[in-house]
């Protein structure tokens, strides 16, 4: 069972000196009616770098405030239950979609898969790794003695389960689970790894397209995992004319041109 943190790995974290990293928006701060002009979003982490970009597009065209809240998917989809106001919920995965979907909190009709994404395994630049194979020699001996691998936490991060799928479809889930610090999202992986502070992480291509501290070192078989897609939904609350505007936005083409410059795959 895997567990956020023991006891052995909090003495890790304090040795490796890693910060604690929050949603740089929490959700919390969404304080407008979801029926205001301000339109509220509740995204993926991962979707930072491309939703900014696309946001300010929509801003500039239409005068249009958007507020969004990034952090891992699931605890979103856990704070959109518990009531927190929302227009719209972008997740990293399906299952989280589903959770609120199953509860009847997702609009109707709106539900679309529309980005892909790639799982790939980064080292911090300075490290000068070019690249490492997928098997645990190559594995363990970047890790070194005592060095950590990170990515989201398989209990609610999406990036997270990909990367434990694919290590138990690649048989290193065993070797590696001991040497994992697990981070709250896919973004705090990532600055883990920028920061040097960890040798090696597993996070989106489009997350290591965006830190120019970090490269790419293996790219994960897209048949080693379930397919990576980002479920784009109105909330079944929401009654805002601008929200349905900037919804249709997102799936229109300038949009489009936001995720494939971060590296995304548009699937519609």
């Amino acid at each position: 069972m895997v567990k956020m943190v023991s006891l052995a790995l909090v003495a890790a974290f304090l040795s490796l000196n890693i910060p604690q990293v929050r949603a740089e928006a929490p959700a919390a701060s969404a304080d407008k009616a979801t029926g205001s002009k301000t339109v509220t979003v509740f995204a993926a982490a991962s979707l930072k770098n491309a939703l900014d970009e696309a946001t300010a597009t929509f801003k500039k065209k239409t005068g249009v405030e958007v507020s969004i809240s990034y952090a891992a998917s699931l605890p979103l989809a856990k704070q959109i239950e518990s009531g927190a106001p929302a227009d719209i919920f972008i997740s990293a995965d399906v299952a989280s979609a589903d959770y609120l979907s199953s509860r009847g909190l997702l609009k109707e009709g709106t539900r679309t898969n529309l980005l892909g994404n790639s799982l790939v395994l980064v080292a911090p630049k300075i490290a000068n790794i070019k690249k490492l194979t997928l098997d645990k020699a190559s594995l363990l001996g970047a890790l070194g003695e005592s060095g950590r691998i990170t990515t989201g936490d398989p209990a609610s991060v999406p990036v997270g389960k990909y990367a434990k799928a694919a290590l138990q479809q690649l048989k290193l889930w065993e070797d590696l689970e001991p040497r994992f610090a697990f981070a709250e999202n896919v973004r705090a992986a990532l600055l883990f790894v920028a920061r040097d502070e960890v040798p090696l992480g597993i996070v989106y291509l489009t997350d290591a397209n965006s830190e120019p501290k970090t490269t790419v070192v293996a790219t994960f078989p897209a048949s080693s995992h379930p397919p990576i897609v980002y479920p784009f939904a109105m909330t079944a609350s929401s009654t805002s004319e601008s929200a349905a505007k900037f919804f249709a936005f997102l799936k229109g083409p300038e949009a489009a041109g936001s995720y494939k410059k971060q590296g995304f795959s548009v699937l519609h």
